[in-house]
């Protein structure tokens, strides 16, 4: 189910203004995107999306925008400046899904956000 946690307009503020992008890759990259997040935290976090409180749902958010940016930035790096842009901005893309995959995997954070 495509952009349960995020929006197409999250994914391509993250990419930057030099991004290019089709828009039908989106909802396929948001669909893996989920997925990656409920197989590494080992929760369906995408079927049980209306039980998270509203506070927490921001961290989903976060996470899968993150991923789909990356694809995006991945997909077409011929807008930016430089590869060294577009490589610091996956570098900054990916330690923000690192660290809220660090938090999504802790029981402790997942008894909060269930």
């Amino acid at each position: 189910m495509s952009f349960t946690f995020t929006t197409s307009g999250a994914c391509i503020a993250k990419a930057g203004a030099s991004a290019n992008i089709s828009g039908a890759l989106l909802a396929g990259w948001s669909d893996q995107a989920e997925a990656v997040i409920n197989a590494l935290t080992r929760y369906d976090w995408t079927a049980n999306y209306s039980s998270v409180g509203a506070n927490f749902k921001g961290i989903l958010d976060d996470t899968c925008s993150s991923i789909v940016a990356m694809n995006i930035i991945n997909y077409d790096m011929s807008g930016f400046t430089s590869r060294l842009e577009a490589q610091t901005m996956l570098d900054v893309l990916r330690d923000n899904y690192v660290r809220n995959m660090e938090s999504l995997r802790e029981p402790r954070v997942q008894e909060k956000l269930k």
